[in-house]
């Protein structure tokens, strides 16, 4: 389907942002390419009786979640908290990021009642918070901005004190799509940055690092008292000082949520790991991030974006 133009309105990489504390010296090394996970990446896989429970659930409502589809590592423990990540609009991308395992293709018609369903889901694993995110579905005039608004209102009604998180596509720059979402309502609006600008031609085909931080400033020009949160992953190939240039971006369109997590290679066709980013500089990120402004900073090694979300807006 052809799309309109985007209304896009440029915002410049490099903008002034607060001084943020030097640099550690052991941050900006650069740790050797590994050929096997370090040891703080291994971890048990899931399962279990609730977690296989709750599978079925999910595939008997015929529902995607990140958490199941990506084997995380952490969906038990989230799970357990009542926190779960909703992928809709199907399980086809029109886009094609060498990070993410998703299948790239062409999506074929849209599934009106999962809204319904997913508020069903919701229900049934008693969540305090969910997370809806999307593929990217570029063939749809609204980018799938509708069945988001849509979702959101059908958790609400259905489970009035679930909080709802939606981390959203760039839209293609189209501002009616964000603000159908943030009509809806979602309690964190979030949209992940994913890398430095460097990198997004290689990695993050088909995205903007300027629209993608325009589309953060936009949502806090336009609700205000909706939280904006961004996730970046290390171990692409960028350098510290390019990661902390990103926050610095991030803090400057008003971001106040960010997680950093270390980049996984999905398949031998993907990106390769750069480097293993040691538990260590995570947590001097997460200092560096706390000084910058952020009011919540997750980082860590196997840190994803719905990692501890119930805390977030605590």
């Amino acid at each position: 389907m052809n799309q309109p133009t985007p209304n896009r309105i440029p915002i410049a990489a490099g903008a002034a942002a607060p001084v943020a504390p030097a640099v550690p010296a052991a941050l900006a090394a650069a740790a050797p390419r590994h050929r096997r996970h370090p040891d703080w990446l291994k971890v048990r896989l899931p399962g279990g009786p609730n977690y296989e429970r709750l599978r079925g659930l999910l595939a008997g409502l015929h529902l995607h979640t990140v958490c199941a589809e990506a084997i995380c590592p952490n969906v038990g423990e989230c799970w357990g908290l009542g926190t779960a990540t909703f992928m809709i609009l199907g399980d086809i991308c029109t886009r094609g990021c060498r990070y993410c395992a998703v299948d790239k293709g062409h999506p074929v018609g849209l599934d009106r009642e999962e809204p319904a369903r997913v508020a069903e889901a919701a229900v049934a694993m008693g969540l305090r918070h969910a997370v809806i995110t999307s593929v990217d579905r570029d063939d749809l005039e609204d980018g799938g901005a509708g069945i988001f608004a849509a979702t959101i209102r059908s958790i609400r009604a259905r489970l009035p004190a679930c909080m709802v998180e939606v981390l959203i596509p760039d839209f293609q720059g189209r501002e009616a799509s964000l603000r159908a979402v943030l009509a809806a309502h979602p309690d964190v609006l979030n949209h992940n940055i994913e890398t430095v600008p460097r990198l997004f031609p290689r990695v993050r085909r088909g995205g903007d690092y300027g629209l993608s931080l325009e589309l953060l400033r936009r949502s806090r020009a336009i609700a205000p008292a909706i939280p904006t949160k961004s996730g970046l992953m290390l171990g692409l190939g960028e350098t510290t000082e390019e990661a902390v240039a990103v926050m610095h971006d991030l803090r400057a369109v008003g971001c106040e949520i960010l997680t950093i997590g270390q980049y996984l290679q999905p398949t031998k066709k993907h990106a390769p790991v750069a480097r293993y980013v040691h538990p260590d500089e995570f947590a001097e990120l997460r200092a560096t991030g706390l000084a910058l402004g952020f009011r919540h900073v997750e980082s860590g090694p196997l840190v994803r974006s719905s990692y501890h979300a119930e805390r977030h807006v605590t």
